[in-house]
């Protein structure tokens, strides 16, 4: 296989484990703070009431049995038997102390399960939930996976994300030193946003020294405010190749240290408004590769110790 032009996922993975490891979506059942009315009932613009769930825990499945019946499809098409129980959908930390530990504790049982990713949001950690996952990190892989989205807080704001940049920064210093990895999400595209503002975020992550980070293209998904703003002309959607370029200049921009965790996102089909081509992932993945190779770029190329050229 081709070496990529950044740290991808799977070369990390096999770097300490010596094989695959693929990551198994948990749905816990848990909520969110800015859709349960404790910030907002409305919750981030560009989310739905399903808020990147599976919807398996409504369906009666525990977790055990969500990451049971995903086992041998993984086995047959990914050749690995090691999996990461990662709790997705809504806010993995945004329960009692005694419910996560029984949730993570559940996971982690599972026969070959080697580690977890918790996502979450940087307004719902504090210490007492930090020490719980660093007490997993002393025996498994643990990565905290927090959603930042933007680097400005004006767009905080215009997306009803209800933190501000300065909390995400609070959390990432309080999650340091514990031996948990940290994994920063950032979406491209977002309303009022420009290429400069973008990979600002870019500096802004570099500068951290992040674990990891995912990106994510804002896609319009329907029962949500963003919906609303397309069909009103009030918002654009980005170019499949704008978005690839987007992704290879904002990857130029961070450390070579950074795991690249995810280049785009995946729009469950029937609930997808637009852009179309969001749907052909591994058309914009092999159109992001292009691209590093026509312009003869990598990871880190314009990165300069958090002063990128």
């Amino acid at each position: 296989m081709e070496k990529r032009p950044y740290r991808d996922l799977n070369t990390y993975f096999k770097s300490l484990f010596g094989c695959r490891v693929h990551k198994v979506t948990v749905d816990a059942g848990l909520s969110c703070p800015n859709r349960d009315g404790t910030l907002s009932t409305g919750g981030c613009i560009y989310c739905n009431a399903r808020g990147s769930g599976t919807g398996a825990r409504q369906k009666g499945l525990s977790i055990t049995q969500q990451i049971e019946r995903a086992k041998d499809r993984i086995a047959r098409r990914f050749k690995t038997n090691k999996l990461l129980a990662y709790f997705q959908s809504f806010t993995n930390t945004y329960a009692q102390v005694e419910r996560l530990q029984a949730m993570y504790d559940e996971a982690l049982a599972v026969e070959n399960v080697v580690g977890m990713a918790v996502g979450t949001r940087p307004d719902c950690v504090d210490d007492t939930k930090l020490d719980l996952l660093e007490s997993y990190a002393r025996d498994h892989l643990v990565w905290v996976e927090y959603g930042l989205q933007s680097a400005h807080n004006r767009t905080l704001v215009r997306i009803n994300r209800g933190h501000d940049v300065a909390c995400f920064e609070k959390a990432v210093a309080a999650t340091r030193g514990r031996n948990i990895r940290i994994c920063a999400h950032v979406i491209l595209g977002l309303p009022g946003e420009s290429r400069k503002d973008m990979l600002a975020t870019a500096d802004f992550i570099a500068a951290m020294a992040l674990d990891g980070i995912k990106l994510h293209l804002l896609y319009v998904v329907r029962g949500t405010a963003m919906e609303t703003l397309h069909s009103k002309g009030a918002y654009r959607c980005l170019e499949q190749r704008e978005y690839a370029e987007l992704v290879c200049d904002f990857i130029e921009r961070l450390p070579d240290t950074t795991i690249i965790q995810r280049l785009t996102g995946d729009p469950h089909p029937r609930e997808l408004v637009a852009p179309d081509w969001s749907l052909q992932k591994k058309e914009t993945v092999d159109l992001i590769h292009t691209l590093f190779r026509e312009k003869n770029t990598w990871q880190g190329k314009r990165y300069r110790g958090g002063n990128p050229s």
